[in-house]
């Protein structure tokens, strides 16, 4: 451990000191007794996964770096999810282009029919033409 290291573990000593001056003796004895039991899984060697254990992963796809180690970034299930999302969001937005694309040739198509129609423009700004078209359409 470097000094840095040394000095910030001090700081935080302090502050889970100050933290816990204010606990009941029974939490803190609590806390104590967990940290101990912690302290004493790290210590012991790491063992294999118990046979129920072991079994559940080998269905779930899972392998022994279950924490999120080397093994979920080489999952076949991941990449394949991450590839689906993908090509979903590309068809959304070449389904959106596509949305507008057609709205587009619609109103070309509206103003190419209205200028080679026989009607003068001046029909077109009239109130009583609008008017009637309106009662058609109803």
């Amino acid at each position: 451990m470097t000094t840095q290291d040394e000095e910030f573990a001090r700081k935080i000593t302090g502050y889970l000191d100050q933290g816990t001056a204010a606990m009941r003796a029974g939490t803190a004895y609590r806390l104590q007794l967990a940290r101990a039991q912690a302290l004493a899984r790290m210590a012991a060697p790491q063992r294999a996964p118990q046979p129920e254990l072991a079994g559940a992963m080998a269905g779930a796809g899972g392998s022994a770096t279950a924490g999120g180690g080397r093994g979920f970034w080489m999952s076949a299930k991941l990449w394949i999810g991450i590839g689906l999302i993908a090509a979903a969001g590309a068809g959304y937005q070449s389904y959106q282009q596509w949305q507008v694309q057609r709205q587009i040739t619609e109103l070309e198509d509206t103003d190419a029919a209205l200028l080679t129609s026989d009607l003068p423009i001046d029909a077109y700004v009239d109130r009583g033409f609008q008017n009637w078209l309106k009662h058609l359409d109803e």
